[in-house]
């Protein structure tokens, strides 16, 4: 009895160095993430998910996440094709698929991939001009994309979404816009109000070829006209006459004068 007591402090000491060393040794990484061992210095691989073991002191184990990420690429001065300042931003959607790569082959690959965002951000603005850029949206996230996407492949990134968010404009050539704006709607209009004159005058020549085939049509319109006049009850009325009309009286006043 005397021994076992007098060894109780030391079972003690032993069952919480047994615990400390069981408890280091257990690392438990959740379903989103990864656990990067390495080994003196050498990774080994990623482990998880769920609970699995390693060897104190001797490995290391850095987590990563796999969850996408959403990167909002902060405002960026930029100059246009043509020669436009302008000011934008973004925002980028990725997500590591390669955990050993993301911890062995860069140093931070979050504030990695922001700033090769920037960068590309400010690169391809440079080479589109505003109209192309305000246009032809979906093109240029496409280019973005793909640009930034190559660029963190060997980091184990894949970037999947960027869509350019805002857009600002300098006033002077916000007020250019406006101006061209309405000018555009100025010509559209002149533009319809031409061809609706060119087809009206299609049509009345088209009557005047039907009215010079088949004079009794002239007739009728002089009768409509006169209706039209005597609707709006005029004091005085002014009906024109054909000259053929005329030509019948002048034929018989010529017959009279013979006999």
């Amino acid at each position: 009895m005397d021994f076992i007591f007098g060894s109780l402090p030391a079972l003690i000491v032993l069952g919480g160095l047994i615990f400390s060393f069981v408890r280091a040794s257990m690392k438990i990484v959740q379903e989103y993430e990864r656990g990067v061992i390495f080994r003196l210095g050498r990774v080994i691989g990623a482990k998880g998910p769920g609970m699995f073991f390693i060897i104190p002191i001797v490995d290391r184990m850095v987590k990563v996440d796999l969850r996408v990420v959403t990167l909002d690429v902060p405002t960026q001065e930029a100059i246009t094709k043509d020669n436009v300042t302008i000011r934008l931003n973004a925002v980028a959607y990725f997500r590591v698929i390669d955990p050993v790569a993301a911890v062995v082959n860069v140093e931070n690959y979050l504030q990695a991939t922001s700033q090769i965002a920037q960068t590309t951000l400010r690169n391809v603005i440079g080479q589109v001009e505003l109209d192309e850029l305000l246009a032809e949206r979906e093109k240029i996230n496409s280019r973005l994309q793909q640009i930034i996407d190559e660029a963190t492949e060997p980091w184990g990134v894949k970037v999947s979404i960027v869509e350019v968010k805002d857009v600002e404009l300098p006033d002077v050539m916000k007020r250019a816009m406006a101006r061209q704006a309405e000018a555009e709607r100025e010509k559209r209009a002149k533009i319809i109000h031409a061809e609706g004159e060119y087809q009206a005058a299609q049509q009345l020549l088209e009557a005047a070829r039907l009215m010079t085939q088949i004079p009794a049509t002239i007739q009728l319109r002089y009768l409509q006209t006169l209706t039209e006049i005597a609707v709006e009850q005029n004091s005085t009325i002014i009906f024109p006459v054909p000259v053929e009309f005329l030509n019948v009286f002048f034929r018989d006043q010529a017959d009279e004068q013979q006999a």
